[in-house]
């Protein structure tokens, strides 16, 4: 059976997480109902790379974050793995815009966290963290302190960390919008080197179009608030390496998702 005919088979096999119309309000301070989500509606499948980008305010962080399960939808449903998903899993790593190391624990220690919170066994999670902080490039480095590491080196952490469970999904939230401009396109590409090795469906939220279009098989593009889904981008770079960036074809994604910004009043 070719590939195409085992997605159509079994569909559900195929599809890392989904959103169902799904809508999520907060309670502002003077009573009334703020709306941050409408109507979300999209699938992602497995081994795959989306970015989520938007303007401020639009609800990118919160979408994430339900998707985490540390906030609950007001409505609409979110489905991990084809099942319904309403709280944190172990098959959800996160890393966030700080990689918010413990300073009093050295790098293979803080990589560990999540392991020694959710029991796992200790020898076989040390193997695990021991591998992860060799594909972030930081072998060497376990002993060390979050002190000891610049910037780049300390979200390199908070990968290995999101990743030291094996996580069928990995979430990322901004993960280097704090690093300098030359820091953050090496950080770009050796994610890409990330996703090849461990086959990891990624969904990386930004609010950089070009990063969103660099590091995306697909652009999911949001409204201002409420947010919505206003487009879904298919990209098909010739290759992922950081000339593309100054390609007529990169170019062209990137104005179109501008226009549509500018469009829906959301540009920032």
């Amino acid at each position: 059976m070719s590939a195409a005919a085992a997605a159509q088979a079994a569909p559900e096999v195929a599809t890392a997480f989904r959103f169902d119309r799904l809508r999520k309000t907060f309670r502002s301070k003077d009573g009334g109902d703020v709306v941050a989500l409408q109507d979300v509606d999209f699938r992602v499948r497995r081994g795959e790379f989306v970015t989520v980008v938007g303007p401020s305010g639009c609800g990118k962080s919160t979408l994430l974050r339900i998707l985490a399960g540390l906030e609950r939808a007001s409505s609409g449903n979110v489905e991990l793995g084809g099942r319904e998903h309403t709280g944190p899993s172990r098959d959800v790593g996160v890393v966030f815009q700080a990689p918010v190391l413990l300073p009093w624990r050295n790098i293979i220690d803080n990589v560990l966290v999540p392991a020694q919170i959710q029991g796992r066994d200790a020898k076989t999670s040390r193997e695990r963290a021991l591998h992860y902080l060799n594909l972030v490039g930081l072998s060497g480095f376990e002993t060390k302190y979050p002190n000891e590491l610049s910037g780049g080196m300390q979200q390199r952490v908070g990968i290995a960390r999101a990743l030291v469970n094996d996580p069928m999904l990995l979430l990322m939230d901004e993960p280097f919008g704090a690093l300098d401009a030359m820091t953050r396109e090496t950080m770009n590409v050796e994610l890409l080197k990330l996703r090849e090795r461990t086959g990891a469906t990624i969904m990386l939220v930004t609010h950089s179009i070009p990063e969103a279009v660099f590091l995306g098989d697909r652009v999911i593009v949001m409204s201002p608030r409420p947010g919505r889904v206003t487009q879904v981008i298919e990209v098909d770079l010739p290759s992922r390496t950081l000339d593309v960036i100054n390609t007529e074809r990169f170019g062209a994604y990137v104005s179109g998702i501008r226009a549509n910004l500018n469009a829906s009043g959301g540009l920032d």
